[in-house]
């Protein structure tokens, strides 16, 4: 990759600079620098250090600046400690030039022997670095050239799922630090908890040791206002220890070693999905486990087109699914706006042959060249007319917890059987409907909201996820062995809404359970799913069957 093509490989933000463009201030520069221990008081004269993508110099200026009062305590030469042992990528040219214009006007005779105008991911070098820090760019897998992403992916092990291109600094840089060298990047924390971080997480349990994840989504990080989430994280070449210090700055003046008046977690590293969960889940089960399938909603490639309320109108009735999409589950209400899905599958899964549905055809013909340009038939070789997911009828009628992709709502809705779920709903089924209502009451409380806010990633307004990803990593109490008396009060507080109940019974549960683990006194009963309990807690009042 030639230098000088940021703009034109990642292509521009809104506010004009390019993608990856993310300038760091210099209260964190700072603080990362005193982290790794690259500090004047010591004799730098001969400490490697790297910055893997420098941009205009916001690491490098002060690097400099710490090398220069190092030379003055020790007594050796900083234009020529600074040339030798300084190393650093930047792949834009203009941002190259300034940086060294920058830097010389401290240090008039600073040769940059060892700065680079390239891309830090093909760069190679002939030492090992004590000390690699810096911000990394972000760009998002969809923003990766196609070529590229081919010559990133045969380069690097951890390049998984839709990877950010951060990802891959992150590897190439660990392989360039020195036993017992120190790397410190401030990035966002998504790859601590998404599927796409798998890789790298794997990579650094086994070969290295995180001293140290330090959020700081709170403090004004960057130089500009961005959603990124961001953490700092400290990496060491060594594996001789596996806790972590898990760290929260919410206040610039707490941004100091020793870090004071934090909170540490500490965890063991090989268990990632419970890193960031401040609840005690020691002892709970994984939703799936328990016999519940956890899925998303059908994504059509064309919403509009094939998502409407006046479809019905338009193509035939049976070609029409009844559709629930996030906006219905909105303001703590279900609240269905009548939208209905074409479904052009037959029972069997199969595509249905248009000539037998004349209305289907005419409307569909009639959007056949936007309908074509879809990625699935483009590239994948569909019919035109498909959708990305094929429908599955059997999951219309059963009963489903519906969980919005994004929410800020308290309530936990199940669809008792009438409606078809979009792709902004995760969805939930299970072995029956007394325990499909107890999961949707548990998922409800502070205990399951703590964990969702800990493992999930934030959106806009800071509101947590319902992914997935996320969904399978929370830990609740067993379900089918909750004792009868407390599955009766948790469903009837699930059905008045009454939060502050169900937090109260899903604490007594969980102590039950702990207490009680091998007790058949506290099974639950057979009983409770037998027993009708619409005569007692108004059971058909609630939601749609």
């Amino acid at each position: 990759m030639q230098a000088n093509l940021t703009n034109s490989l990642y292509g521009v933000r809104r506010c004009g600079v390019s993608h990856g463009d993310v300038f760091t201030s210099p209260w964190i520069v700072s603080f990362m620098l005193d982290l790794i221990g690259y500090t004047p008081d010591k004799n730098l004269s001969s400490c490697k250090l790297l910055e893997p993508s420098f941009g205009y110099g916001d690491f490098l200026t002060e690097i400099q600046r710490r090398l220069i009062l190092s030379a003055e305590k020790f007594d050796f030469d900083a234009s020529t400690a600074m040339s030798q042992n300084i190393y650093g990528c930047e792949i834009d040219e203009s941002k190259y030039n300034k940086c060294i214009e920058i830097l010389k006007l401290a240090m008039p005779d600073y040769v940059p022997l060892n700065l680079k105008n390239e891309d830090f991911l093909f760069s190679k070098w002939d030492t090992k670095f004590d000390y690699i820090v810096g911000n990394p760019p972000y760009i998002r897998y969809e923003n990766i050239p196609r070529d590229i992403r081919d010559l990133y992916k045969a380069q690097f092990s951890t390049f998984h799922y839709r990877c950010d291109l951060y990802i891959l600094f992150y590897e190439h840089s660990l392989n360039n630090l020195s036993e017992k060298g120190r790397h410190c990047f401030i990035c966002s924390n998504r790859w601590l908890k998404n599927e796409y971080g798998k890789k790298l997480r794997a990579l650094i349990s086994s070969s290295y040791r995180l001293e140290y994840i330090i959020d700081v989504e709170n403090l004004d990080a960057f130089k500009e206002a961005v959603l990124a989430y961001p953490s700092i994280t400290l990496i060491s070449n060594t594996t001789s220890d596996n806790n972590i210090k898990i760290v929260t700055i919410d206040n610039l003046k707490d941004l100091n070693l020793p870090l004071p008046n934090v909170t540490e977690h500490i965890s063991n590293f090989d268990d990632w999905n419970n890193l960031f969960v401040k609840e005690d889940i020691n002892g709970l089960y994984p939703i799936e486990s328990q016999g519940f399938k956890v899925g998303i909603g059908v994504a059509t490639g064309a919403d509009k087109l094939y998502i409407s309320t006046s479809l019905k109108d338009i193509v035939e009735h049976e070609l029409l699914i009844p559709l629930v999409n996030a906006k219905d589950l909105s303001g703590n209400k279900f609240s269905p706006k009548g939208l209905y899905i074409l479904n052009p599958y037959d029972s069997t899964g199969k595509i249905i042959d248009l000539n037998k549905y004349p209305k289907a055809k005419q409307y569909l013909e009639s959007h056949k060249q936007i309908l074509e340009r879809r990625h699935i038939v483009k590239n994948n070789g569909r019919v035109w007319y498909s959708l990305i997911d094929k429908i599955k009828p059997q999951l219309l009628k059963q009963p489903k917890i519906l969980l919005p992709d994004l929410s800020g709502n308290n309530v936990v809705f199940i669809d008792y059987g009438s409606f078809y779920p979009a792709h902004n709903i995760y969805y939930i089924t299970g072995n029956n409907l007394c325990e499909l209502e107890l999961l949707a009451a548990i998922l409800m409380s502070k205990f399951v909201r703590s964990q969702i806010e800990s493992i999930s990633n934030k959106m806009n307004g800071g509101l947590p996820r319902w992914q997935s990803q996320s969904i399978k990593k929370i830990r609740i109490p067993l379900i089918a062995s909750i004792p009868s008396e407390l599955g009766s009060k948790l469903i009837a507080a699930y059905h008045n809404r009454d939060v502050k109940e169900i937090d109260r019974i899903v604490t007594d549960i969980i102590a039950v359970q702990r207490n009680n683990k091998r007790d058949h006194r506290f099974e639950i009963a057979k009983s409770l799913f037998d027993y009708d309990f619409s005569n007692e807690i108004g059971f058909s009042g609630f939601g749609i069957r």
